[in-house]
């Protein structure tokens, strides 16, 4: 149960940007989740923005204490502390309403998809281009961090959507990047 919160507030300097430095943040919050097998731990952006699109530069984590305090007993900031402001451990004020956050996937690229389709299938690139039309792109209008994976060494923008303000909690499991579809964390 989400029953306490902190916020990671990234400091840019004249070298790295808030953007840049909130995407170094929840990359390293993803594998400390990830190694750590945690899937209660929500996050949330107290700055979300839609227009302009943006998460802000401040990283809210969601749990309750003692997981909270477990999480940051670990060195999982190691090489962030100069740009890393971080609060107490608090609990959730009684007069917060709840929300989600959750990841959002979108079909940006139809030359991409149409080469990932050509080495799967064994397709030409006609028959790629067939299948997969240029009016598939999507144009996404959400706020992302910009990650990359661990994996593949590969780029990727995490487009991330909050749902609408609820006011009651719903329980359930976070994902390795403290994202989820119905699983509510608090929003003040």
């Amino acid at each position: 149960m989400t029953t306490h919160y902190l916020e990671l507030n990234v400091q840019p300097d004249p070298e790295s940007s808030a953007a840049q430095l909130l995407g170094a943040l929840y990359g390293r919050l993803h594998v400390a989740l990830v190694q750590q097998q945690r899937s209660d731990i929500g996050i949330s952006f107290p700055r979300y923005s839609l227009n302009p699109r943006g998460l802000g530069n401040v990283l809210r984590l969601h749990s309750s204490e003692s997981t909270l305090r477990n999480l940051m007993q670990e060195d999982w900031l190691k090489g962030m502390r100069d740009h890393v402001r971080m609060t107490d451990i608090k609990p959730v004020p009684d007069h917060a309403q709840h929300c989600t956050f959750r990841r959002k996937q979108f079909k940006t690229n139809a030359e991409r998809l149409r080469r990932r389709r050509m080495q799967r299938k064994g397709e030409t690139a006609v028959q790629a281009a067939e299948a997969i039309p240029a009016t598939i792109e999507r144009k996404p209008n959400l706020p992302y961090v910009h990650l990359r994976s661990h994996s593949t060494a590969q780029s990727f923008c995490l487009f991330i959507e909050m749902s609408s303000l609820q006011e009651e909690q719903k329980s359930g499991v976070f994902n390795g990047y403290g994202l989820s579809p119905a699983t509510t964390v608090p929003w003040f």
